[in-house]
């Protein structure tokens, strides 16, 4: 309780505080702005995408590290946890190296009329980076737990790959599936250092909602840092609320939730 209230409950409730002693049209007022829409919608936009191909990409790796053996394996499951280990100032920086127009790899994506730096897509590309391990470290021990003789039999019973996938493997994940997603998202939502560096920053078209309220304190905006900390702050329990209906119905629709 005493770790919950210093590192949770407090910081949280002064941030509620201070923003309600503003006037509920002052707080609409700084929320409704196109720039702060903007913002939101960047954020939001770029985090979901993110969480997609995070989602999609993180099941294939689980996958293949459960399943396959290979050389090198157990280095290349160790390079799964590097964002996590890797600061994320020097994750943007070194993205965004790659990818500038003069990059090892925009170099070539230039010329194709591609552009990922300094546009949604370099942001993507930043968020799924940070985002890949949640995906794998929730996916890959359930992958490890499930018995491949069930899948064996299914296979010697005359079903499919995409029925065993669909009937079988599916059912299973599918939770811890929803809790990467959840994860990668979230992080998306509030991430910053690996962002900053790729995005380009420019208001209504890449700029984030952590580098607009890092903006307004840095110009002694307090007020409405404190609003838009709030509204992320709302919108992240109503993130986790849904992610945790959304797990209680797959356990149960499985029957592991009973």
């Amino acid at each position: 309780m005493t770790y919950l209230c210093l590192i949770v409950l407090i910081p949280l409730s002064a941030l509620v505080f201070k923003t309600l002693q503003l006037p509920p049209e002052r707080i609409w007022t700084l929320l409704g702005t196109p720039r702060v829409v903007s913002a939101f919608r960047v954020s939001l936009s770029c985090a979901l995408a993110a969480a997609s191909v995070t989602l999609g990409l993180g099941l294939i790796v689980a996958w293949t590290l459960t399943r396959y053996p290979f050389p090198a394996r157990k280095l290349f499951d160790a390079l799964i946890d590097l964002p996590f280990a890797l600061p994320t100032a020097v994750a943007g920086i070194v993205l965004t190296t790659l990818y500038t127009p003069k990059g090892w790899l925009g170099q070539w994506l230039a010329p194709l009329g591609i552009q990922v730096a300094f546009t949604p897509a370099g942001i993507i590309v930043a968020l799924v980076f940070i985002g890949l391990p949640f995906v794998v470290r929730t996916v890959q021990p359930v992958l490890q737990d499930l018995d491949p003789s069930i899948e064996e039999a299914a296979a010697n019973l005359g079903a499919g790959n995409g029925y065993i996938f669909i009937r079988i493997i599916a059912p299973n994940i599918l939770p811890a599936a929803l809790t990467g997603f959840a994860l990668a998202l979230a992080r998306g939502m509030g991430e910053y250092g690996s962002v900053i560096f790729i995005a380009g920053n420019m208001p209504m078209h890449t700029e984030i909602v952590p580098l607009l309220i890092v903006t307004e304190l840095q110009q002694f905006d307090y007020p409405a840092a404190t609003a838009i900390a709030l509204a992320m702050l709302l919108f992240s329990f109503a993130l986790l609320l849904v992610i945790n209906l959304l797990q209680f119905w797959a356990r149960r629709k499985t029957g592991k939730g009973l």
